[in-house]
C-alpha cells in the first residue's frame, strides 16, 4: 500500500515538475502526448520498470524494499489504465468523471496546473489546483470533451509490429 500510495507523488514528480516545470528527458516525450492524446500510453517506460522489478525480485525475493517498489510499478499500471479511459472512455462513475475532468482541463485551459492524473492530493499540496471556483469551471470544460477515437500508440505498436511479421 505504501508503494502505491508512493506512486502518486512519483506521477506528480513525473508530470508536473519533470514534464512541465523543467525542461528534462522527460519534456519531449511528455510533448508528444500534449500533441497528440492518443498517446497516452508510457511505452518507453515499460521495459526498464518490468527489468527492475523482475532483477529485484529474482536478486532479493520479496524483501520489503522489493515489495514497495511492486507497488509503485502497481501504481504505474493503475496510472496507464485510468490514463487510456480518461481519454478514450466515457467515464462509468463519478469517480472517473471528477479524474476525466481534470485531466482534459489540463490539457485544454491549465497546462501548468492540475498535474496529479489519479490524485489532486500533490496538487493541493503544491499549489498547482486552481481555486474551487476555476477548478469547477475548468472541470466543466474538461467534462463536455468528447472521448476520443482511433487507435491508442499502443495499439498503433502492437498493429505495426504484427504487419512487419
Amino acid at each position: 500500500m505504501a508503494g502505491l500510495f508512493a506512486w502518486t507523488l512519483v506521477e506528480y514528480v513525473i508530470h508536473g515538475v519533470l514534464g512541465h516545470a523543467h525542461r528534462t528527458f522527460v519534456t519531449p516525450m511528455h510533448d508528444v502526448h500534449h500533441r497528440d492524446p492518443h498517446a497516452v500510453f508510457a511505452l518507453g517506460a515499460w521495459i526498464p520498470t518490468a527489468i527492475i522489478l523482475a532483477g529485484a525480485i529474482t536478486w532479493f525475493g520479496l524483501a520489503p524494499g522489493v515489495v514497495f517498489y511492486g507497488g509503485i510499478v502497481c501504481g504505474f499500471a493503475v496510472y496507464e489504465y485510468v490514463h487510456y479511459r480518461i481519454h478514450f472512455v466515457s467515464p462509468a462513475n463519478a469517480v472517473e468523471e471528477r479524474l476525466r475532468a481534470r485531466h482534459l482541463a489540463h490539457h485544454l485551459k491549465e497546462p501548468d496546473a492540475i498535474f496529479g492524473v489519479t490524485t489532486r492530493i500533490w496538487d493541493v499540496v503544491f499549489g498547482t489546483e486552481p481555486e474551487p471556483a476555476r477548478m469547477r469551471e475548468l472541470a466543466a470544460v474538461g467534462g463536455r470533451v468528447a472521448p476520443l477515437a482511433g487507435p491508442s500508440n499502443l495499439a498503433r505498436v502492437i498493429r505495426s509490429r504484427m504487419a512487419a511479421s
